[in-house]
């Protein structure tokens, strides 16, 4: 990787995020998984390196069973990043958490199927854990910098992440609601999971655009128009948080801790992560 090519901090997510910076490049980058989602754009935000990547491609082509999380992460890896930033559209499962609202995810709940979702095939047996997938400083970050925007803020909530592009039944999303789960999307596994994997310390921010079918409590009825309003205004205002976050990250990436994830997944204490391996064969 030349030290254009570098990068400390990625953010999964679209032209928004970047189409106003200067000296944006772009870089293609392979991976043992095939190509990723799109070609990764760096840029400098506040004197830190940042890479986008638009996890469903620059032009939205790509659904979200489809997107090839494997080569997305393994790519952010390559270049360098130690932290990742992962904002996602997504529905409310509570009446409580109302479109407009900002979600800061602590727990997911995975209802895929089929989906690539580690990258330890073997030959040594690895079990990661995923119980504190997100990152604690990292979603402190987060809550600060939607507060400081005057953004309504949900400190922690439950993302159930779908298999997509259907949407839930109204059975299914009334059995989310009665469990209690905040949130629903399609995109944050195996994602966020997957950059554990890879010693990156992730945040998901959840930003609400409806309430899903089975939100009972007199919620009104959604519509594509009320839809796109309340996404197009969201879109501004995640990326002024993101920007912020970025120039608010510790000096220090490593001292989030996302790196040791890895220690205690194997018998004999110690692992490493696929891409460091391969960088020592």
């Amino acid at each position: 990787m030349t030290p254009q090519n570098h990068a400390e901090i990625g953010v999964f997510g679209g032209s928004g995020f970047y189409s106003l910076l200067e000296n944006v490049t772009e870089a293609k980058i392979d991976t043992p998984y095939g190509p990723p989602s799109d070609s990764v754009f760096l840029a400098e935000v506040g004197g830190r390196k940042v890479a986008f990547l638009p996890r469903h491609g620059r032009k939205h082509t790509i659904p979200p069973h489809k997107i090839n999380y494997r080569a997305n992460v393994w790519a952010m890896r390559a270049l360098g990043c130690k932290a990742i930033i992962s904002p996602c559209a997504a529905g409310s499962l509570q009446a409580h958490v109302k479109p407009g609202d900002f979600v800061v995810c602590d727990q997911f709940v995975d209802r895929t199927n089929g989906r690539q979702d580690t990258f330890f095939d073997g030959p040594i047996v690895t079990h990661l854990s995923p119980a504190e997938t997100y990152d604690k400083t990292l979603r402190q970050l987060a809550i600060d910098a939607i507060k400081a925007h005057g953004i309504p803020c949900h400190e922690r909530g439950t993302v159930v992440v779908i298999q997509g592009p259907r949407f839930s039944t109204v059975a299914e999303s009334q059995w989310f609601t009665k469990a209690g789960w905040e949130v629903i999307n399609m995109t944050q596994y195996p994602e966020a999971y997957l950059c554990r994997e890879m010693g990156m310390a992730v945040v998901n921010i959840s930003l609400i655009t409806d309430f899903d079918c089975g939100v009972e409590a007199g919620v009104e009825a959604v519509n594509a128009m009320s839809v796109l309003e309340v996404f197009n205004m969201n879109a501004e205002r995640i990326r002024n948080v993101v920007l912020d976050m970025i120039q608010k990250m510790p000096a220090d990436l490593d001292a989030l801790g996302a790196k040791d994830a890895l220690t205690y997944s194997r018998g004999d204490g110690h692992a490493m992560s696929p891409l460091d391996m391969r960088l020592f064969e």
